[in-house]
């Protein structure tokens, strides 16, 4: 899995080895962190484009990302797709939640889901919420879902 930072360069290590080195460093220089994980997708014609986000935020002091895009040809409802969104998000906070216990880093799982029934993607909102929060990580929808609905949707379009 090829993950880069937001100015394009490649990740050579990996992604556990890169958040693990950033984590040292942003304590060092006296940072309190949070990592917010979230995914996005955009269809465009018979292609889907996935874009899963690791967000390490500075508290009162920004933050910085790593990305991860693939692409998809498989044709699925709007509800598959934000639970595909949602599954994507999970194995990447699998991937480092141990790492994130070990230094006491907080951890949450935003889903690009509106808790607005007159939204479309509002039909997975229950099933979403569910599955994060029944894999024990802290849950975000809109509007407070910020890595899924505003980082990685700007890799996707």
């Amino acid at each position: 899995m090829t993950w880069k930072k937001f100015s394009g360069e490649i990740i050579q290590s990996s992604i556990l080895e890169e958040v693990e080195q950033a984590i040292i460093r942003e304590t060092e220089n006296g940072y309190k962190l949070k990592v917010c994980i979230g995914t996005d997708s955009q269809v465009k014609g018979t292609i889907t484009d996935f874009a899963t986000v690791i967000v390490l935020v500075r508290e009162h002091h920004g933050g910085f990302m790593y990305i991860h895009q693939e692409k998809s040809a498989q044709q699925v409802s709007i509800k598959e797709r934000m639970l595909m969104e949602v599954q994507k998000s999970i194995e990447t906070a699998y991937s480092i939640c141990d790492l994130l216990d070990i230094y006491d880093v907080a951890l949450e799982v935003h889903a690009d889901i509106n808790t607005s029934p007159s939204f479309k993607s509002n039909k997975a909102l229950n099933d979403a919420m569910g599955y994060i929060l029944s894999m024990g990580f802290i849950f975000k929808a809109k509007p407070e879902a910020f890595a899924s609905s505003t980082c990685a949707d700007k890799m996707v379009h």
